[in-house]
């Protein structure tokens, strides 16, 4: 996020880092930022929901390097959003940006958009390498800074505001950490990673010595995430700013440049910003200078919560979370990561922004086959007392804003709760739910998968959630779940096992290994040559159900145990197998050569062929075939409409002897 503009002026002027050969020491990671970059940087899937396998093995040999150097990294995360809402507007410019690049990214067109579980799959990583990470309850970079300062070590993240910062150990900008070629010493026989690290001291010494704290108020003249005044455009339209060489970064550039100049005159905030005020009309000065001071406290290390704390006692406490009376084991859950962020906006400000994805943009958001269960969530989560008066007075209708797509608008919309699931909100309070017994948080699970306990009898632990949750994703899908859909998604979640397992230094089997190497020639020939957008919104529903009920299950305390969706869902490779299932079925014989592979294969198609009546799949493609007749007749208005009304009525299947052919004893 940070500042437009100036991550680029700074790594254009090589005399602001010095050269540094990093090993031997702690890192302080920016999370996010972390998995933003290594997922773009490595052309990995953006179009067909998500490499999470090849983006597994970038987090594997990434913290694989540190460790060959001797770097012990601290990743810290974002939680969720700020809750003062003084970045909503930028937020929702963002997501606007986001929604029009899925849709570019779905018309073939240029774009860079998160798969969605991109973060929840970074997240398991780290669990399995044991690396050290933490959830911050808001945003992390003043947290941050004050480890890194702490330890005295550096920093690593690609993000503009840290440059603001006076970092004791300086700045390691991303995109010039080597972290793939190490360089081994011959005299030592350790080796060191290669990286620049930015200096605020060097770049205030390059502006006439200027005075660091004078740093926070450039960012807010400049326009950071917090404040984009109009105001101010008075101040750059009047004042004569020094002009300097600057001609690669254009204008953006010239001005950061002679706003710094400007500003090494001054010897502290109070004094620079009188003189900025008097550039701007008398009525609007006392405003400006209040909102500018407010903006500044971002940069300010007051009141920031002590990591260190966390990281070696597992203790965590927010002032803010402290301020809003939330029970002391939704602090820790969300330090542990066990709480997403999702939750934890819906939970403080009652405002969540649903993820776009790249799917079919003229059909509803694929989010809207889980409202059913994000509204039970909500329910649960703010049946909570509150301490600050305006949230009391908002308790008197419980709701919950989502903003999400509608078409390829921003499209805001009220999720109300106050009189729904009045049950659970008598009997459970949110401060209660970690003493509530196992089979009472296994029932409201279920609940929301719309099942049964003796539903999951015999189906063997690390199946029971995933399973559970394709027969809800075939029930509620729109445009309707088709056998070639389920099976290409079963095929690529047996795949993933067989490279968890193929991973594995003992196991080694012939025929595992000839399944891999089928796999992986299967995908190098793959061609894409257009997308066939219905069977890309089928399976961006499935990652918001897998998405949404992995949260649910967190939330209660992990009732079924959570699935391991590092190698779980490869997003092209089910795509690539949906495709050719619909034209030859032999496709099904990848696993022949290992009889345990085909086995579980066929144990999950008959496990969820038998949660379904035998003609439902054969009735669902007669009816396709007869819509598709229908709209060369009627034309593509009276399909649409139909789809609509389906949306509103959706069916419900009884569920009978779901899972007892699942990974049977032979």
């Amino acid at each position: 996020m940070g500042i437009q503009g100036f991550m680029s002026f700074v790594c254009s002027h090589s005399n602001f880092f010095h050269e540094l050969k990093l090993k031997n020491t702690k890192l302080v990671i920016d999370g996010n930022n972390l998995y933003h970059k290594l997922y773009f940087e490595s052309g990995l899937d953006l179009v067909h929901g998500g490499d999470y396998d090849k983006f597994t093995d970038v987090l594997n040999k990434f913290f694989q390097s540190l460790s060959a150097c001797n770097i012990q990294a601290y990743v810290v995360f974002d939680g969720g959003c700020d809750i003062s809402d003084k970045k909503l507007e930028t937020q929702k410019q963002r997501f606007r940006d986001k929604i029009n690049m899925a849709q570019s990214l779905s018309e073939g067109k240029g774009g860079s958009v998160l798969p969605l579980l991109s973060r929840d799959v970074c997240i398991q990583v780290l669990r399995n390498l044991q690396v050290p990470f933490v959830q911050c309850f808001s945003e992390a970079d003043r947290e941050i800074v004050a480890l890194a300062n702490l330890w005295n070590c550096p920093v690593l993240s690609y993000d503009s505001d840290f440059c603001i910062f006076d970092l004791k150990a300086g700045y390691c900008p991303q995109n010039s950490f080597q972290w793939k070629n190490i360089v081994p010493m011959k005299e030592t026989h350790e080796c060191y990673i290669p990286a620049k690290c930015f200096s605020a001291q060097k770049l205030c010494h390059f502006y006439n010595n200027m005075n660091v704290v004078l740093l926070p108020f450039f960012a807010v003249l400049t326009g950071n995430d917090y404040i984009n005044l109009p105001a101010l455009e008075m101040f750059f339209r009047k004042v004569r700013l020094p002009v300097g060489n600057t001609s690669q970064g254009g204008k953006r550039h010239t001005r950061i440049h002679g706003l710094l100049n400007w500003l090494s005159r001054f010897a502290d905030v109070k004094e620079a910003m009188e003189n900025m005020l008097n550039y701007l009309g008398v009525k609007d000065r006392d405003s400006v200078r209040q909102l500018l001071y407010s903006a500044m406290e971002e940069y300010s290390l007051y009141e920031t919560v002590n990591l260190e704390q966390y990281f070696m006692r597992s203790s965590y406490s927010s002032p803010t979370a402290l301020k809003l009376n939330l029970p002391d084991w939704v602090q820790l859950a969300l330090a542990r990561g066990e709480l997403s962020p999702l939750l934890s906006d819906a939970l403080v400000s009652r405002r969540v922004f649903l993820h776009a994805q790249v799917e079919d943009f003229s059909k509803p958001s694929s989010h809207f086959i889980t409202k059913p269960v994000r509204k039970l969530i909500y329910a649960l989560l703010l049946n909570a007392p509150r301490a600050s008066q305006h949230e009391a007075q908002r308790s008197r209708q419980l709701c919950v804003e989502e903003f999400d797509r509608l078409e390829a608008n921003l499209r805001r919309s009220t999720v109300e709760i106050s009189n729904a699931y009045d049950d659970i909100r008598k009997d459970l309070s949110l401060s209660k739910l970690p003493q509530l017994p196992l089979e009472t948080r296994l029932k409201l699970l279920l609940r929301g998968l719309d099942l049964k306990i003796n539903d999951l009898e015999f189906v063997p632990p690390p199946y029971k959630l995933i399973l559970a949750i394709v027969c809800y994703w075939i029930r509620q899908a729109e445009p309707k779940v088709k056998p070639h859909h389920f099976k290409a998604l079963l095929m690529g979640i047996v795949c993933g096992e067989a490279f968890t397992i193929h991973n594995k230094p003992d196991e080694q089997e012939e025929a595992l290994t000839l399944v891999c190497e089928q796999v992986r020639r299967m995908m190098e020939g793959a061609q894409h040559r257009g997308l066939n957008l219905e069977d890309l919104h089928i399976l961006c529903q499935w990652q918001c159900c897998l998405h949404i009920f992995m949260h649910f299950n967190q939330l209660l305390f992990t009732p079924l145990p959570e699935p391991d969706i590092t190698r779980l869902y490869s997003g092209s490779l089910v795509y690539h197998m949906t495709q050719k299932l619909k034209t030859s079925s032999s496709s099904e014989d990848l696993f022949k050569s290992c009889p345990s592979l085909e086995k579980l294969y066929r144990d999950c198609i008959h496990t969820v062929m038998s949660t379904f009546p035998q003609d439902h799949f054969q009735s669902r493609m007669k009816r396709s075939s007869g819509k598709s007749k229908k709209k060369g007749k009627v034309g593509k208005k009276v399909v649409n409409a139909k789809v609509g009304s389906m949306l509103e009525n959706q069916p419900q299947c009884d569920f009978s002897n779901r899972f007892a052919g699942l990974l049977m004893e032979d």
